[in-house]
């Protein structure tokens, strides 16, 4: 369904909440780029758009995170948040307004709707199993909770939906569960848990996937899922949990899929008290608003199902769309960082100009649900190609004819031709909406070629300087027009050629203003890019530095494995005794087995953190843990240098 192309709309656009536990890597950029470029455009195209996001902070994630640093959760958090702002910055990202799911805006809003939701009866109560820690005392959050797909038997998928096939269940259907936060068997546990009715919404959902701006894939996808026995939602988790209290409950938190989605409205509403807008008329279902989500497609059913039955619950309004991406690859890759491929968006800085990977993606970006891969290789031809020797070389080559001119414009330029620059203003604005981004590049790009060939055509080194001024004039009127038409893709870079134009900030209805009086010497705005490496970050992990006092605390020591077993029950578990020398011997489990036959191991050397607090599992008490390393091809245990011996220690 293509969206309307007419001006004077109100628009709200909204991106998925980047989670507040790491630094964003290049996969959030690209969401991003999306949905900062649609933004732009509409700017551009006269109608009034806000683009808001803030940070996903709650959940056990975050927690753990934090305990990890030995910090606070809030501390995490705002720490976070200065980090993922600056790096949106970097890529030229324009929020109207970036926050924060913790905030007294999005308490209220979540507490508003779960009241509503349970004035219209539509929350219940019921005793659940959950998957349980028993090492670390809690109930486990769904991402928590590692194993095989109950729907396709794809291995290593993580909480309550599959990255391969999609599909969304309950958590406890998953098979083979290990809990990542102790590596064991985690045992099912009941609890009072607060459900939203998800079925009394089905008629609802049926009628909002008839009428909503969605893809053809996405929307067969969200009509099979309904189809498919249609469950109450689970919205509650208990402590310990990092997030906001459910009302008139005892120790009952809100599942962080409730706030989050919410936090869209609490960030609206923090920049809309500011501008005296009032959020609920905004979110009424007369609101003279229309709202769009970019998402990622790994979050297609929690946004085309259970937020349109959440915001129906409260009598909101319901998105008019939800435009879904694929994933990004880096080199034919999935990202990485044992492969060099896991590039945190800020460190790609140090390696080319954000502003051009804006124009890349934009290059490659369409409405369909793929996956796009970023190649170091074709990035540096394309921006070469496109960029330096296409659309900036208009420029370069006219400027110096108009120089001779005194910089001053001539009037009498080439109509004729500049009209088919203009008469393509329709067809750009039709794939600025509907987001066929690599179409408009290719468009603009041949209309960039048709410009340099107008020049060719023309010969203006070989004219009189008033026909050479004239023929420049009109390429660089032509250069004006595609520096409107690329604003919303390149916005910096486009900044810098109106400058050299002599204009402010132009808008679409320019693209039929002529230029006149003087322009700017010509500087060079972008040199040829050179062939990119990918450079490591020796401080990648600052935020986990460690004090010499803290490294001293540890106990290293060698140990040398007297016999290694494997442990009934356990998927990923070897037993090894170990001899630790004076320390005398040890038993450990060690997750392993992948990688490991027992009889392999017999008397092999390996490092034992020996003053590690001991770990009660069900299988035994393990006494220390076995130093290893490991990447995407196995695990590696750390062994000493020949004529190390047990229970020496390591320092």
């Amino acid at each position: 369904m293509d969206i309307p192309t007419k001006s004077n709309r109100k628009i709200l656009v909204t991106q998925a909440l980047p989670y507040a536990n790491a630094p964003l890597h290049l996969g959030h950029i690209l969401e991003a780029v999306q949905t900062d470029i649609w933004s732009r455009f509409q700017n551009l195209n006269g109608n009034q758009c806000y683009f808001f996001c803030a940070d996903d902070t709650h959940g056990t994630p975050v927690m753990l995170k934090a305990k990890e640093m030995a910090v606070t959760p809030e501390k995490l958090i705002n720490d976070t948040f200065k980090d993922h702002k600056s790096t949106y910055e970097l890529f030229g990202i324009n929020f109207t307004n970036f926050y924060t799911t913790h905030s007294d805006e999005n308490k209220e809003y979540s507490e508003k709707i779960y009241f509503e939701a349970k004035k219209n009866n539509l929350i219940s109560k019921e005793i659940v199993e959950q998957l349980y820690d028993e090492n670390e005392k809690m109930f486990l959050s769904d991402r928590f909770i590692k194993g095989s797909c109950p729907k396709c038997n794809a291995p290593d998928q993580h909480g309550d939906n599959c990255g391969k096939c999609g599909a969304s269940y309950d958590v406890l259907e998953i098979k083979d569960p290990i809990s990542i936060v102790s590596g064991t068997t985690p045992i099912k546990k009941k609890s009072e848990h607060i459900f939203f009715d998800l079925p009394q919404k089905i008629d609802v959902l049926r009628n909002y996937l008839a009428k909503a701006n969605l893809q053809s894939p996405i929307k067969n996808k969200l009509k099979e899922w309904l189809s498919d026995d249609l469950k109450k939602w689970d919205i509650s988790r208990d402590a310990p949990y990092f997030g906001f209290e459910i009302p008139d409950e005892v120790n009952k938190y809100f599942y962080v899929w409730v706030d989050a989605p919410i936090g869209y409205i609490a960030s609206m509403d923090n920049w809309f008290k500011k501008n005296n807008i009032n959020t609920l008329d905004v979110w009424s279902k007369d609101s003279e608003y229309e709202i769009y989500h970019f998402i990622g497609k790994d979050i297609a059913y929690f946004h085309g199902l259970f937020w349109p039955a959440l915001l129906s619950s409260a009598n909101l309004k319901l998105p008019d769309g939800i435009f879904v991406h694929g994933f990004l690859t880096i080199n034919g890759e999935k990202m990485s960082k044992s492969k060099g491929t896991g590039i945190l968006a800020k460190d790609f800085e140090k390696m080319s100009n954000p502003e051009l990977l804006r124009y890349y993606f934009a290059a490659k970006l369409n409405d369909k649900v793929e996956d796009i891969d970023l190649n170091f290789e074709d990035y540096v031809q394309r921006i070469n190609s496109d960029l330096v020797g296409k659309y900036l070389n208009i420029a370069s080559r006219s400027a110096s004819f108009i120089k001779r001119n005194n910089n001053q414009i001539s009037e009498n330029i080439d109509i004729e031709f500049i009209k088919t620059l203009t008469d393509e203003k329709t067809n750009i604005i039709t794939l600025y909406e509907n987001r066929q981004y690599s179409k408009l590049i290719r468009l603009v790009m041949e209309l960039a070629d048709n410009v340099n060939k107008y020049i060719n055509d023309n010969t203006p080194w070989k004219k009189d300087e008033n026909d050479a001024v004239n023929i420049s004039s009109t390429a660089i009127n032509a250069f004006k027009i595609l520096t409107i038409y690329l604003s919303p893709v390149i916005p910096n870079l486009s900044h810098e050629a109106y400058k050299f134009l002599n204009l402010t900030n132009c808008s679409l209805d320019d693209v039929n203003n002529t230029l006149s009086g003087q322009i700017n010497n010509y500087k060079p705005l972008l040199k040829r890019l050179e062939p990119l490496t990918i450079q490591e970050d020796d401080d990648m992990e600052n935020e986990n530095l460690i004090n010499i006092d803290q490294f001293s605390a540890i106990d290293l020591r060698v140990a040398r494995i007297l016999k290694a077993d494997h442990v009934e029950g356990a998927d990923k578990l070897l037993q090894l005794h170990l001899d630790v020398g004076e320390l005398g011997t040890r038993n450990v489990f060690a997750g392993i087995k992948s990688s490991y036959n027992p009889d392999e191991l017999q008397d092999k050397m390996v490092i034992l953190v020996s003053n590690l607090e001991p770990r009660k599992m069900k299988f035994g008490v393990s006494d220390g843990m076995v130093l290893a390393s490991s990447n995407d091809d196995g695990i590696f245990l750390i062994s000493p240098d020949e004529g190390a011996h047990a229970g020496m220690k390591v320092k």
